[in-house]
């Protein structure tokens, strides 16, 4: 026999506290819709009372998603779990995740409340969610550094107050697979009533041990992991929802539980993630990773033509590696790209924008022998970032480079309504680009990263580039895609610049 494990994916909330990460409804839209084509089981969309965008990103994820649960998380206040309780209300399965410091350190200098005060607050807390809706979640912050004793008092009282589901987070990164495996075996041996709950883990990989102290938890009794995809989030991120559910899947000698997920649907939800995000995944990533199947060594190699488990222990197409070629061409009418969108869960606004993108696809196959699926959310992405804002954007551009000279880039493009021309000399012709827009613009931004990462392979492959711009404490990633990588440069600054002029900016969940 097999116990049920839980998948809470929280990419769209905690993963979007990545600098820059924000989405807006409509990436989060499409997210949601993925991530319940996996099959994970609960969502986390976002934190209502962060701001109205939030709150109504939510309640948009909250109308459309069918099997998963639409989770919205809540600090321990009234406002904000009434915030979160109107957010979910259109969920045909909705969940309020509600939280509170635990440990000395925040209970003394960040709530300032004694002991006592905390545990009054959880408890009113869950009763206010429970107003909503039957399934509630408490967290207890920072239970890592937590006292234990005051945990199982904690944890006791909010069981009583009617919480399902208790969630244990390593919020600092603090903690290694054996001693989180044994807080856990404790916490549920000594909490009253831990039967009749959901024992929930949430790491942190400061210590790049989030997804093996995930599993410890698993081992000892946790029937719940809260994840994201490629392991996206603040500071160094979470666990990975893909390491997580193959290591469940790979070592059924170990783990007596199972999970929901179809993993052939794994590495394309990581390939939306990113692409939505500007969040690369590096080559060497388990399990989505470009590198995670190659085999460079020859002895490895001869292995695996005679026997492939000699090296691999998963099939690269059992997580979505493979199946991604569009049998589309130039020659492809509307009907075939709109089907292509459906299967792959791309639902556009109107008729205009299914034209908008399919011209954009007809370009893309005069200049390009092979379209896969990346090809195409990547057109669906440059069609939100061009409908994102229209007050910077890209006319025309020409650049030239050359040993012995210096790179120059010449750049016209349109702001607010009113075309504008300048030219530029560059240590490259993407850094000239730069400068030319900047001479329009004049931002005065930070440029903090740039980043080029490939779609596809071949040399005629679309590159995807990201740009992440600061000003006055605000950080954005703009995205811009094409197959020659200049362009897409200047795409991804100029998306960078329209969502600093729109304010397109997230608070973060626990200020």
């Amino acid at each position: 026999m097999t116990d049920k494990l839980i998948i809470f994916d929280t990419t769209l909330r905690d993963g979007e506290q990545s600098p820059g990460a924000s989405m807006t409804k409509e990436e989060k839209l499409r997210i949601a819709r993925q991530l319940d084509k996996l099959g994970v089981d609960v969502i986390e969309a976002g934190f209502a009372a962060a701001s109205p965008g939030d709150a109504d990103a939510i309640n948009s994820i909250a109308k459309v998603i069918e099997r998963s649960t639409v989770c919205s998380l809540a600090r321990a206040s009234e406002k904000d779990v009434r915030a979160a309780g109107e957010a979910i209300k259109p969920a045909k399965h909705g969940r309020i995740h509600t939280f509170i410091a635990t440990s000395p350190i925040h209970m003394q200098h960040k709530l300032r409340m004694s002991p006592d005060e905390v545990v009054t607050r959880a408890v009113q807390a869950v009763k206010w969610a429970r107003e909503y809706t039957d399934d509630v979640e408490f967290s207890a912050e920072d239970a890592v550094r937590s006292d234990i004793d005051f945990l199982v008092r904690i944890f006791d009282e909010v069981i009583k107050a009617g919480a399902k589901t208790l969630n244990v987070p390593d919020t600092v990164g603090y903690s290694i697979p054996l001693l989180w495996g044994e807080r856990f075996k404790q916490l549920i041996a000594r909490v009253p009533n831990s039967d009749k709950v959901i024992w929930s883990t949430h790491c942190h990989n400061d210590l790049g041990m989030a997804s093996a102290n995930s599993l410890a938890a698993v081992m000892n009794g946790a029937r719940q992991v809260e994840c994201t995809i490629n392991g996206l989030g603040e500071r160094a991120g979470n666990a990975s929802l893909e390491e997580i559910v193959m290591a469940v899947k790979t070592r059924r000698d170990v783990f007596t539980c199972d999970t929901n997920i179809d993993t052939t649907q794994i590495v394309p939800t990581s390939k939306l993630v990113s692409s939505i995000t500007g969040y690369p995944v590096q080559p060497n990533k388990a399990i989505v990773g470009a590198n995670a199947f190659a085999h460079e060594s020859g002895i490895h190699q001869d292995g695996v033509l005679k026997h492939r488990e000699t090296y691999e222990i998963m099939r690269a197409e059992d997580v979505g590696w493979g199946a991604n070629k569009l049998s589309l061409g130039k020659l492809s009418g509307r009907n075939a790209f709109r089907t292509r969108l459906q299967e792959l869960g791309v639902v556009l606004s109107s008729e205009d924008a299914l034209n908008a993108a399919f011209a954009r696809f007809k370009d893309l196959a005069d200049r390009k022998s092979e379209i896969f699926d990346e090809d195409i959310q990547a057109l669906v992405s440059d069609e939100e970032v061009t409908q994102l804002s229209e007050y910077f954007r890209l006319v025309s551009m020409g650049a030239h480079s050359e040993t012995g000279t210096l790179p120059v880039a010449r750049v016209v493009m349109s702001v607010g309504g009113k075309e504008h021309q300048a030219d530029a000399q560059g240590g490259g012709p993407v850094d000239a680009t730069f400068k030319a827009i900047e001479q329009i613009v004049k931002s005065e931004t930070e440029l903090l990263l740039y980043s080029v990462n490939n779609i596809t392979s071949g040399t005629d492959a679309q590159g995807e580039v990201t740009v992440r711009l600061a000003k006055g404490g605000r950080v954005v990633n703009g995205q811009g895609a094409d197959t020659d990588i200049v362009v897409a440069s200047a795409k991804a600054y100029l998306n960078a610049l329209n969502k600093l002029d729109t304010g397109m900016d997230r608070a973060h969940p626990q200020v």
